[in-house]
């Protein structure tokens, strides 16, 4: 039995790529609606010849019946910071279980939403495999080797298309890794990039303005004699994509074993 999948988000271009993986495999169906914000012109939309149906916030409820005929579905969630809880909160109420890829919103909100409902979600600010992975490494090394870079100063410089309003979820969840290898840092300190002729001054090819996240990680002893520097530059959306897919199927496999007020990671999905 197929994996029926409901992308949210459309027609934005995280969500769109989601939409166009969901429907290259022969294990999952693409489900013809999609939440949408309110600044969606049309209601119409199409994605590789599927057509879809947008639900504006103002019609959710009158189209609720038509989505929930579906059940049971995982929702995929691409769509904005501001919409994060509400959209978590709507999951949660109608038991649908959903990744949510989005970032931003308050996120002790987002995971006690989860855990005090009848349903399970990953929740991840990075769904790129390999960088979820990096991540796992610097959490390693902080936890066993706590303060060894406590002589050194950090700079984080991250790069996103214009679009993209809020800072980095991967470089915000940095944070607590440096802080426990003994480095002074906060969100605020994050160096986040927009605008497109910086981008392409730090190399950013000019094809990748509309989709990339460029990341660098620069620490340095306070006498400036020894430097490291961590850097993960992603061009195009192909990594994130991929790595939902898996998701989406590693929650599938939670949904049949009867998981409840759960909430994974990227580094569940890694591990299994």
């Amino acid at each position: 039995m197929s994996i029926k999948v409901m992308v949210n988000g459309l027609p934005g271009r995280m969500a769109s790529k989601v939409a166009e993986h969901v429907l290259k495999h022969s294990d999952m169906e693409l489900l013809p609606y999609s939440l949408t914000g309110p600044e969606s012109e049309s209601s119409d939309y199409s994605i590789a010849n599927h057509k879809m149906e947008l639900i504006l916030p103002n019609n959710r409820e009158k189209m609720l019946h038509e989505v929930l005929s579906y059940n049971p579905f995982i929702a995929v969630d691409f769509t904005l910071p501001s919409a994060v809880n509400e959209n978590a909160e709507f999951y949660c109420k109608n038991k649908i279980p959903f990744v949510m890829g989005t970032t931003g919103g308050n996120r002790e909100s987002l995971e006690e939403t989860v855990k005090n409902s009848e349903i399970c979600a990953v929740i991840a600010p990075n769904m790129a495999k390999q960088i979820v992975a990096f991540q796992a490494m610097m959490k390693y090394a902080a936890e066993n080797f706590p303060g060894v870079f406590s002589e050194y100063n950090v700079e984080i410089i991250e790069s996103h298309q214009k679009g993209k309003a809020d800072t980095s979820g991967t470089a915000k969840s940095m944070i607590e890794y440096f802080n426990k290898l003994g480095v002074s840092v906060t969100k605020e300190d994050i160096v986040k990039i927009r605008d497109p002729e910086k981008q392409k001054e730090i190399g950013v090819p000019e094809e990748y303005l509309s989709g990339h996240g460029w990341h660098t990680y620069t620490l340095t002893s306070k006498d400036n004699t020894v430097l490291f520097r961590f850097t993960h530059n992603v061009n195009g959306r192909e990594i994130y994509a991929a790595g939902t897919i898996d998701a989406i199927r590693y929650l599938h496999k939670r949904m049949l074993e009867g998981e409840k007020g759960r909430v994974y990671s990227m580094i569940d999905v890694l591990k299994s």
